[in-house]
């Protein structure tokens, strides 16, 4: 059952902490790809969102997946909320408007995740067809609001909700009406995660230029080109943003888990279930001082599920998670894994993207992560714009993927699988700009439009 106790040992010092993170080490020759992705679900009749309950819920849509699958429910109290691979890592899980989740399993190459999803969405689409369930590839949802959007029955939805209203302007819009595509990396080492968190901070709002794809709220023009970019911007500055301090000397996993422990917690889970501690202090927990559980000191899985509300735009685990870019189309979904991938799993590459970004200060990262919500591409920087960054990193790690020599059955290497960027970087357009002219031209105006086109 979801949120059940799993023994885990107390935390006895703050080695426990840096050592939950630390053992993520691995040499390069296990290091794999992880690739999680969020699909928005719709109905088309009429053109709705899609409800929990019901014979063509999402509930429905839990149970003909597993049943073709064979991929086992796990439950919050009575409602599955997601479905197990029990012969590999990996599973599907509701985001809390309904928005589809696959978790991917680790994959030693962008081939694998490629098959991976061709696989997914097939199943998906089978077992919804019969449900009038659709699935959208944007960033945030084109027409509805929060209020129109039904919550999914999980617990600690219910508590982040209620701590969103009280946090930011935006909260709840992440929660319901958002959705991302996001690549998990490894590391061999403190050093090795720390050159690689740096790179990948830096370079995030490049990511979000280059997969920018939520132009559209409420029924019209956002104002945005990634307008679930936007959204983080204004959810909770004490659990989001570009980690300053991981350009510091000496910074490492102790200092990540120093920045952890000041982020407000959500919850605590006991007998599978979800204690409402938000805006608590996981220091005040470490010395038994929580007033809702007084006397009780955390164990190494607290302070896991305590990480895992964090959203930084890189997060730090037992490996890197890149949470910077907009859902998109299938091929936009294998291309981010691909992107970071190259860039960060070749040597080469990754001094390459180091030298591209080392002499950003700090304000001209958190310029462009607040500049590149609005103006994607076209960020003026540096003399120039975001695009010459973006144009230089694609080629980056398209190099780096040449010398991984991964190869397809058709002796194909994943270069392939950049393919959607290298249209951005000859167009200059990213896909965001391209449903702006399409919205503005062909369509006349009629968002409606574009549940066909972007669906998946």
């Amino acid at each position: 059952m979801a949120g059940a106790d799993t023994p885990s040992p107390l935390i006895e010092s703050r080695a426990d902490l840096i050592e939950a993170m630390e053992r993520g080490a691995k040499p390069a020759d296990q290091w794999r790809i992880g690739t999680e992705h969020e699909k928005h679900v719709f109905h088309t009749d009429p053109l709705r969102p899609v409800a929990y309950e019901g014979d063509q819920g999402i509930r429905a849509l839990l149970d003909g997946i597993g049943r073709e699958t064979g991929w086992k429910p796990f439950y919050d109290g009575d409602n599955p909320i997601g479905l197990r691979n029990d012969a590999v890592a990996g599973g599907i899980s509701l985001e809390p408007g309904g928005q589809f989740e696959l978790s991917g399993a680790p994959m030693a190459d962008i081939h694998g995740t490629a098959d991976e999803l061709a696989e997914h969405m097939r199943v998906a689409r089978k077992v919804a067809a019969p449900l009038d369930i659709h699935f959208l590839g944007l960033g945030v949802t084109p027409l509805w609001s929060v209020a129109q959007i039904e919550a999914m029955p999980k617990s600690r939805y219910a508590i982040m909700t209620d701590y969103m209203g009280r946090v930011g302007t935006l909260g709840t819009s992440m929660m319901y009406r958002s959705a991302t595509v996001q690549a998990n990396l490894d590391f061999s080492s403190e050093a090795d995660m720390v050159r690689k968190l740096r790179v990948s901070v830096a370079l995030q709002p490049v990511a979000t230029a280059l997969f920018a794809n939520s132009p559209f709220v409420d029924g019209r023009e956002a104002g945005y080109l990634s307008f679930r970019s936007h959204i983080w911007l204004n959810t909770d500055d004490a659990r989001t943003g570009m980690l300053p301090f991981a350009f510091e000397d000496g910074f490492g996993f102790e200092r990540y888990a120093d920045y952890a422990l000041d982020v407000p917690m959500y919850f605590v889970i006991r007998g599978g279930q979800y204690v409402n501690v938000a805006g608590e202090s996981f220091r005040d927990f470490l010395e038994g001082r929580l007033p809702q559980l007084p006397g009780e000191k955390p164990t190494i899985k607290d302070w896991e599920d305590h990480l895992s509300t964090i959203f930084p735009e890189v997060r730090l685990k037992q490996f890197l998670e890149m949470r910077g870019a907009d859902m998109g189309d299938e091929a936009h979904v294998v291309a981010l894994s691909a992107f970071w991938t190259g860039l960060l799993y070749d040597d080469i590459s990754l001094e390459a993207a180091w030298e591209l970004v080392k002499n950003w200060s700090e304000e001209d990262r958190d310029y462009l992560r607040r500049e590149v919500p609005r103006r994607g591409l076209a960020t003026p920087f540096d003399r120039s714009s975001l695009f010459d960054v973006a144009a230089q990193a694609v080629g980056i790690a398209e190099a780096g993927l040449v010398r991984r020599n991964r190869l397809d059955a058709k002796g194909r290497d994943e270069t392939i699988h950049l393919a959607p960027l290298e249209e951005t970087i000859r167009s200059g357009k990213s896909p965001a700009e391209r449903w702006l002219a399409k919205f503005k031209g062909e369509w006349n105006g009629d968002l409606t439009r574009i549940f066909k086109e972007a669906e998946l």
